[in-house]
């Protein structure tokens, strides 16, 4: 059996991680390699391994996402407003499945931020695509897409998005335009994928940062209903450390 035509038989269909397990195989002694149905075993677990690694690392990629956050470095107590079962339940992802938002609000420096991209990153893990923004950056992208040409596109790969991260609401102004911009986003989401608000101000102070009271009614409707609320107590937890690891 001509092995080198194997294996460039799975390059060419493109079974990388066929490849990288048949080559290992390969390097054994003859008398330590598995027979052929523990081989097929291997070598379909070994694809499977690889292509999951591979959309992780894709979602990540695209997450953009501020931290590179995990769960276990999120500190919980009950003195903070986040325990560690209430954590543990928003990483298992039924949120997103359902459609459900997380609205996070907390003094500046206190991790909100830090735990939405925790949150994000367990969302990529999981296979779930995710969107990080700023609020200015999600603005400033919002009126490019506008001159280019881009916005529908843009705001249907945003709809589509199973979780969308965005940091800092109620910082920068919103004219009518973001406002409905943002109303057609969250319609859109509504009932389907989740959205992660951060947010310095008070969610019971969102509707008058909106304005316009329509319009504030309407996008606080769908911000808020069937929503994760947390509220992070306590002194800003940069003071003497790193950023990235509150």
């Amino acid at each position: 059996m001509n092995t080198q035509n194997t294996v460039e038989q799975m390059q060419q269909l493109n079974l990388q991680g066929m490849v990288k397990r048949y080559e290992i195989v390969l390097a054994l002694p003859l008398h330590e390699q598995p027979e052929s149905h523990t081989l097929m075993a291997n070598l379909a677990e070994a694809e499977i391994q690889y292509r999951s690694h591979k959309r992780t690392s894709r979602n990540l990629s695209r997450s953009k996402l501020r931290y590179n956050a995990l769960p276990e470095q999120v500190h919980c107590s009950a003195e903070r407003g986040l325990s560690k079962e209430q954590l543990l339940q928003l990483c298992e992802g039924d949120y997103i499945a359902k459609g459900e938002n997380i609205l996070i609000t907390a003094s500046t420096g206190c991790g909100k931020s830090f735990l939405a991209c925790a949150l994000g990153r367990q969302a990529c893990l999981t296979d779930y695509s995710t969107l990080y923004y700023s609020m200015s950056r999600f603005i400033e992208t919002l009126s490019a897409a506008r001159l280019d040409g881009t916005y529908v596109k843009w705001v249907n790969q945003i709809a589509r998005t199973p979780l969308l991260i965005l940091e800092d609401f109620g910082l920068n102004p919103l004219d009518h335009k973001i406002r409905l911009s943002l109303l057609d986003i969250l319609e859109d989401r509504y009932g389907k994928h989740a959205t992660i608000i951060t947010s310095q101000l008070p969610v019971n102070k969102w509707h008058e940062y909106i304005g316009e009271v329509t319009l504030a009614d309407a996008i606080m409707d769908r911000l808020t209903a069937h929503a994760h609320k947390i509220e992070l107590r306590g002194a800003s937890l940069r003071k003497g450390k790193k950023v990235s690891n509150p």
